[in-house]
């Protein structure tokens, strides 16, 4: 069985998408996944499954469809792909919290960058599914527009590098 790590998209603590861990955890055995665990408020689930990532995502998305009202939107990742993600990171310099990773549906456009407006010193690098972005005064505070962005979902690197933990015991056999 797979490893399989789930991100979702417009999933919070509070307010519009707000969904218990207990909850999502509980769908996802509901759908057969197996060994289901989730990590800190923001819509992140691991599990084993036998089914192609496509259809993992699908059915997770469609089942938070209807739990939600709406899609959230749901990026998964294995734990190899989250391996050559924290490898591939650019700035190195960057505070791991100040490097946020957006996971995408689908690769973004080679141009997507060339909308960018960043008037905070923001750097960004495009990689296959994902978008790396710099942001040196932090996502919180950055005026950052990159239009690219809104079809996915960010994690910093800190939480790239746990999920990619937790996954790799998941892969060993361990609680």
């Amino acid at each position: 069985m797979a490893v399989y790590v789930a991100l979702l998209r417009a999933v919070n603590v509070g307010g519009t998408g707000s969904l218990p861990m207990a909850e999502l955890k509980a769908i996802c055995e509901g759908l057969g996944f197996a060994d289901v665990k989730t990590y800190i408020q923001s819509g992140n689930v691991l599990f084993h499954s036998d089914e192609a990532e496509k259809a993992v995502e699908e059915k997770l998305d469609a089942a938070l469809g209807k739990t939600l009202g709406k899609r959230p939107g749901v990026m998964v990742r294995s734990r190899r792909e989250l391996d050559a993600i924290i490898a591939d990171a650019p700035f190195p310099e960057a505070k791991p919290n100040f490097l946020l990773v957006y996971f995408l549906p689908q690769a973004a456009p080679k141009d997507a960058l060339d909308k960018m407006v960043a008037p905070d010193g923001e750097e960004a690098k495009l990689a296959g599914r994902e978008i790396y972005v710099h942001y040196p005064i932090g996502s919180g505070r950055s005026k950052l527009k990159l239009p690219a962005l809104k079809a996915g979902t960010s994690r910093n690197l800190n939480t790239v590098r746990k999920l990619a933990g937790m996954a790799a015991e998941m892969e060993d056999g361990k609680p």
